[in-house]
């Protein structure tokens, strides 16, 4: 049977008002409260057959597409403050699914602070979709952190081990994404100014920091930190920890001079490089070997 839009607007009436709005609910735009600090916005998609599988629980696919939202805010050192969600379902989809994956996007979005405060559905044929707008809060003062900004000198670091994302039985960490909210406003605190989500594969987002800087990062290959899970997905851990994506730690780029106060303000920080001036990214073994990453080489890359 097909899902109804109005059997899902009405149902949708029944939740609790989000505290955030000012203006009416059920209208086609969300009025909220004044920010006190600069607003932030970003917008990610979540693809059935492209991040997520078929018979992946509706709730899990929910918090997903959140997730990835606000993952975005992190390198802006930006605090979550409300989510919008565009659904897009073929007509033979059930409405109890599509209320599940709608629930988990109003639950992470409330364990991170932000409310789910409207959104579109429309019904179509195809893979079903979930695309989410998550508005954010910069208080901080000064220039807000950005992949550009990085400057020859600077040390790169990750927040935490990286690879095997997927898992063996496919329901791994992808489904799992943890913000790194908390450690981007500590980063920018300390004087961080070049941040990124690595949600594509290591490699793929360091050579775009690089691009964008106008700087050559040198990645020191024997200080990457490998995930467990990694190691249990066969083959070449250290290539899972490169190229895999969607481990959604920050990378971190500032001033070598301030490398004592970032790891006091993120125990666990992990130095992987340095930037230095030139141009792209080049992966430095352990035995004294250079190669230059080439984008062809590994990563996501939609139309690759």
């Amino acid at each position: 049977m097909a899902w109804n839009e109005d059997s899902l607007h009405r149902w949708l009436a029944r939740l609790p008002r989000p505290l955030v709005l000012s203006g009416t609910r059920g209208h086609d735009s969300a009025v909220l409260r004044r920010l006190r600090g600069e607003p932030v916005l970003c917008v990610d998609t979540c693809i059935e057959g492209v991040h997520y599988e078929r018979g992946t629980p509706a709730r899990r696919v929910g918090e997903k597409a959140a997730l990835r939202a606000l993952s975005d805010l992190a390198p802006s050192a930006a605090v979550p403050r409300a989510l919008l969600l565009s659904v897009r379902a073929p007509a033979g989809t059930a409405e109890r699914w599509l209320r599940a994956a709608i629930q988990g996007v109003r639950a992470a979005g409330a364990r991170h602070g932000a409310e789910l405060v409207g959104g579109d559905l429309a019904q179509a044929p195809g893979p079903a979709q979930l695309c989410v707008t998550a508005l954010g809060e910069r208080t901080l003062r000064g220039t807000a952190p950005g992949r550009e900004r990085l400057r020859a000198g600077d040390l790169l670091y990750v927040t935490g081990p990286l690879g095997g994302s997927l898992g063996l039985n496919r329901r791994g960490r992808h489904l799992d994404i943890r913000p790194r909210i908390a450690e981007g406003l500590s980063a920018a605190r300390a004087g961080a100014r070049a941040l990124m989500d690595i949600s594509d594969g290591l490699c793929i987002d360091l050579h775009r920091m690089a691009r964008l800087s106008s700087t050559r990062i040198e990645l020191e290959l024997a200080q990457v930190p490998i995930h467990p899970e990694a190691r249990r997905m066969g083959g070449d851990a250290l290539t899972h920890a490169l190229h895999d994506g969607e481990d959604h730690e920050l990378l971190i780029g500032a001033p070598a001079r301030l490398r004592a106060a970032l790891e006091r303000a993120l125990p666990g920080l992990v130095c992987i490089g340095r930037a230095r001036r030139g141009r792209g990214l080049v992966l430095m073994g352990p035995d004294g070997k250079r190669q230059n990453f080439r984008i062809q080489q590994g990563g996501w890359l939609h139309g690759a």
